[in-house]
């Protein structure tokens, strides 16, 4: 039986430390799949847009070469859901979480994996910021074909 692993995050401003997630998760299974969160939860859950739209960050998950699979997160509290309708029998999350999602444990493992040091997109976005680049202020580019898969 396959081993099909999931995963959830904003993925703004993509660094080392996503694709350090990434790997970590897609090491306990056989497959990755990832919930990308829209711009409309990001917005709830933050209090900020994301500099880049969720297209965007969608195309950038998706071709990372450990992930099989993305698709949108409109609400954070939908995680079971997800887990359930994907058959994740593993969830992967980074440890400033630990303890959050233990109560899906009925559904599946979870795996609170080790933050990257040294590296935040919120940190990253305020330096930026400073600079006079706010988020939301990305170019608008199209990404053609890249859907949830």
């Amino acid at each position: 039986m396959r081993r099909r692993v999931i995963t959830f995050g904003t993925f703004d401003l993509f660094h080392v430390g996503h694709l350090l997630l990434l790997e970590r998760a897609a090491a306990r299974g056989d497959e990755l799949v990832v919930g990308v969160a829209t711009d409309a939860q990001t917005r709830r859950r933050k209090g900020r847009d994301p500099v880049f739209p969720q297209d965007h960050r969608m195309a950038i998950v998706a071709a990372v070469r450990c992930v099989a699979a993305v698709f949108p997160e409109h609400r954070f509290e939908d995680k079971h859901r997800h887990i359930a309708d994907r058959g994740a029998s593993v969830l992967v999350m980074g440890d400033d979480w630990a303890g959050h999602f233990d109560h899906l444990a009925r559904l599946c493992e979870v795996v609170y994996v080790p933050r990257t040091p040294a590296i935040s997109t919120t940190a990253t976005i305020a330096a930026i910021a400073e600079r006079g680049l706010a988020p939301g202020s990305a170019p608008e580019v199209p990404v053609a074909g890249v859907v949830a898969r």
